[in-house]
């Protein structure tokens, strides 16, 4: 059952490669995110790994902050000749078994509100195995990968990328305007976690990207009668399709997110897993909204009991 809490409390110019444009924030925007207030939401998750489906739970955090375009870091207000940007930034944290053992995988994202390209994205991995980092950077005309893995064959990596759209970018775009995401045959580089998990080396590729209402059964959403839509891409390569399902009002809520691909990884020179296509799937249950980074005490556990996240602690 979708419950939503309100939670009183007050708180360079870059190259534009393949980003989509983006018009300058709306009044309601402004009211929404500026408030001193970051959007939390919880999915229940069946995540996809080891050619089976694994129960967990994710939290989206969306807020906006300041940041440090060439540094790219939070601006904290120490003296600087950097201009800091806003930027909305996106949290997402996925925590699930595998039989006897745990993950947690986290990424960031930190988009410019005034556009025109994401400016950094980190994801970590880190299971009972061991763990690993991804980082992009925007840097000139292109991405700076910075890459280590406790895999011998992936090891350690700092790579250039040409410049292209993020898929993890389009989660904080469509927050900020969904008809500005590109449709139809597009360049990007593939999601941070999708690639980490299947083992894929991160570079451009090719997909299809359409943008529609949807009217199925699994999502829904938090208004009774709202309408929902889908944007979904299609990768040419590998067979993979997102689709990430989300309210046609503002401030676009998303429901939740459908991710499918076989379970096959290249490893070592092997091929691992089979070519059976299985769907992650995560369904929002709660949102809030709170200024959570001062809700760090034990009273403020049952803010954490509203929100329904239970984590590893159940």
């Amino acid at each position: 059952m979708f419950s939503l809490l309100l939670l009183a409390c007050t708180a360079p110019t870059e190259p534009a490669g393949q980003a989509p444009a983006v018009a300058p924030p709306s009044s309601e925007f402004q009211r929404y995110w500026y408030a001193g207030q970051a959007e939390l939401s919880r999915y229940r998750l069946s995540q996809s790994r080891y050619d089976a489906l694994h129960p967990g739970e994710a939290v989206l955090v969306f807020v906006t902050e300041d940041f440090l375009p060439r540094q790219q870091v939070k601006y904290e207000g120490a003296p600087t000749r950097e201009k800091p940007v806003s930027v909305l930034k996106m949290n997402q944290l996925r925590r699930f078994t595998t039989g006897l053992y745990d993950y947690s995988v986290n990424t960031s994202v930190f988009t410019p509100v005034a556009g025109p390209g994401t400016l950094k994205v980190v994801t970590t991995v880190q299971d009972w195995c061991g763990q690993t980092f991804t980082q992009l950077n925007r840097r000139g005309t292109g991405y700076q990968l910075e890459a280590r893995s406790y895999f011998q064959p992936e090891a350690d990596q700092d790579v250039k990328l040409p410049a292209a759209l993020l898929e993890d970018e389009l989660w904080t775009r469509l927050r900020i305007g969904p008809d500005q995401l590109p449709q139809g045959e597009i360049q990007l580089i593939p999601g941070t976690v999708a690639s980490r998990l299947r083992h894929r080396p991160l570079r451009p590729e090719t997909a299809t990207a359409t943008l529609a209402a949807y009217s199925g059964p699994d999502f829904q959403s938090s208004q009774p009668g709202g309408a929902l839509r889908a944007y979904t891409l299609r990768y040419a390569a590998g067979g993979r399709t997102l689709r990430i399902v989300f309210e046609a009002a503002f401030p676009y809520l998303i429901a939740g997110w459908e991710d499918s691909y076989d379970g096959q990884m290249q490893l070592s020179g092997q091929t691992l897993g089979s070519k059976k296509v299985l769907t992650t799937r995560a369904v929002r249950t709660h949102t809030l909204r709170s200024d959570y980074w001062q809700r760090h005490q034990p009273a403020d556990s049952t803010l954490r009991h509203q929100l329904g996240v239970t984590g590893f602690g159940r």
